[in-house]
């Protein structure tokens, strides 16, 4: 079962944000982590905090650890967002467009093994009729 975590509004280019994410896409979560937090880029802040929350919403969704569950960045898409477009004073009475450009990130978070999941859920139903 996977979970997903948002990113909307980022006032990062998409195209900044996409060199960080290419760098994580289809590694295992911890390894990921571990990249996005010794990376230089800027955006990297950003794509660990999201990771981080894709983590805790697999969490959530399953209720297991994913120390156990062998999870991994399955899908990380980077879309463009809404841009500012402002004026900068040019020399003779010009005026040079500004466009602040913003992104979007979507995350996906999966297990490698979903027999452990199919067998939480099966545990949880024994649980649920002897009740």
């Amino acid at each position: 079962m996977e979970a997903v975590a948002h990113l909307r509004n980022n006032p990062t280019s998409t195209r900044k944000m996409r060199l960080v994410a290419d760098l994580v896409r289809g590694k295992g979560v911890f390894e990921a982590l571990t990249i996005l937090k010794f990376s230089k880029q800027e955006p990297s802040v950003k794509l660990e905090k999201l990771l981080k929350s894709a983590i805790n919403n697999w969490e959530q969704k399953n209720s297991l650890k994913p120390e156990d569950n062998d999870l991994f960045v399955k899908e990380i898409q980077v879309n463009a967002g809404v841009m500012l477009k402002r004026f900068l004073p040019a020399p003779q009475g010009r005026a040079y467009r500004l466009r602040k450009r913003s992104n979007h990130v979507t995350i996906k978070v999966d297990s490698r093994n979903p027999v452990n999941e199919e067998a939480a859920v099966e545990e949880t139903a024994e649980v649920e009729t002897s009740n």
